[in-house]
């Protein structure tokens, strides 16, 4: 499992797969996200704007599975 540190309060989905360094540009996570290949705490994901806090687990398709560790609000 790769640790994710974040800064903030949250990070957008599409924006932490794309932090995590799965995809290149912001356009591929899109895709991966509306094709169903993103789970977050063992749920299907389709929103790319979706906020991810301290502690989520995401499960990406063919990757690593991430866990996000930040403040805690």
């Amino acid at each position: 499992m790769q640790i994710i540190e974040i800064t903030t309060e949250y990070i957008k989905m599409d924006q932490l797969i794309k932090f995590a360094g799965i995809v290149a540009n912001g356009s591929d996570a899109k895709l991966m996200i509306a094709d169903g290949l993103v789970r977050i705490n063992g749920d299907l994901c389709t929103q790319r704007g979706k906020k991810i806090r301290n502690g989520d687990i995401i499960e990406v398709k063919d990757f690593e599975t991430l866990e996000v560790k930040g403040p805690i609000s």
